[in-house]
């Protein structure tokens, strides 16, 4: 086993000889699974406030980049920074964990019947669905807003 030389500061963790391999991820390696989820539900909030990727990196000390790595999940977003980023896109930070795929989930499946049909989490975060949510939500006027719902479920049960 080969390890980084201790003056490098690197190659040691609270007093553990690690590897190099083990402390840096591999270019060729593909991103974490979680980390793509949490970038997606980072660039979900974002895209239903409006908001740009300059606009986010900017509160964060960021350039728009650093927010793209993060939104593909290439770049790990840490603790801090999460936190920072549920201020900023005003959502608690379980928001980034919510609808995580039960295959990167270390909990029970929950209380759904075995070979139920799974929540179709893609719709939500095609740009359509999230232009057509703004748009709903910057009419003033409840009441338009309300009869707009309603048509839009009738055309709905008319096609099913």
């Amino acid at each position: 086993m080969h390890t980084i030389p201790a003056t490098t500061g690197i190659g040691y963790v609270r007093g553990a000889r690690i590897e190099a391999s083990a402390m840096k991820r591999r270019a060729s390696e593909h991103p974490d699974p979680v980390d793509v989820h949490v970038g997606s539900r980072v660039r979900l909030r974002r895209t239903l406030l409006g908001m740009s990727q300059e606009k986010l990196g900017a509160a964060l000390s960021l350039t728009f980049q650093q927010i793209q790595k993060y939104e593909r999940g290439s770049n790990r977003i840490g603790s801090s920074r999460l936190y920072q980023l549920s201020r900023i896109l005003d959502v608690p930070v379980s928001f980034f964990f919510d609808d995580m795929p039960a295959e990167l989930s270390t909990r029970p499946s929950g209380l759904a019947e075995p070979g139920q049909a799974g929540y179709e989490q893609e719709r939500f975060t095609k740009r359509e669905t999230l232009e057509l949510v703004r748009a709903y939500y910057r009419i003033e006027n409840s009441a338009v807003r309300k009869r707009i719902f309603e048509l839009v479920k009738s055309i709905a049960q008319e096609t099913d």
